[in-house]
C-alpha cells in the first residue's frame, strides 16, 4: 500500500509564488513517476507536471516557464514551485505517484486572487 500526502496550498495574489510538496510512503520500489494534476470548478482534471525517478520532466503548456517540478528520490517527495501565478491557476492540486498503478493524494487548494 502507498500513501500520498500533499501540503503547501493556500491563497496568493496574482503574480505571486507558492510551493507545493508531496510525500509518498509505503511499498515503493524501483523506478516510478510522480506528478501533479489540477482540477478547477466545472473543469476536468488536467496534468500540470510530472517527473520520473530519472529526472525526466513534462509540463502542461499553460505552466511552462512558470512552474518547476523537482523531487527528492531518497524521500519519495516531489515539489512544485509555482511562480507568476494567475487567477486561472486556481484549482485543487492533486499529487500522484505511479508505482504499478496510480496512487493519489487528497488534494490541496490553490487560490490565486487579489
Amino acid at each position: 500500500q502507498v500513501q500520498v500526502v500533499e501540503s503547501g496550498g493556500g491563497l496568493v495574489q496574482p503574480g505571486g509564488s507558492l510551493t507545493l510538496s508531496c510525500a509518498a510512503t509505503g511499498s515503493i520500489f524501483g523506478t516510478n513517476t510522480m506528478g501533479w494534476y489540477r482540477q478547477a470548478p466545472s473543469k476536468e482534471r488536467e496534468l500540470v507536471a510530472l517527473i520520473t525517478s530519472g529526472g525526466i520532466t513534462n509540463y502542461a503548456d499553460s505552466v511552462k516557464g512558470r512552474f518547476t517540478i523537482s523531487r527528492d528520490n531518497a524521500k519519495n517527495t516531489v515539489y512544485l514551485q509555482m511562480n507568476s501565478l494567475k487567477p486561472e491557476d486556481t484549482a485543487v492540486y492533486y499529487c500522484y505517484i505511479y508505482v504499478v498503478r496510480r496512487y493519489w493524494g487528497q488534494g490541496t487548494q490553490v487560490t490565486v486572487s487579489s
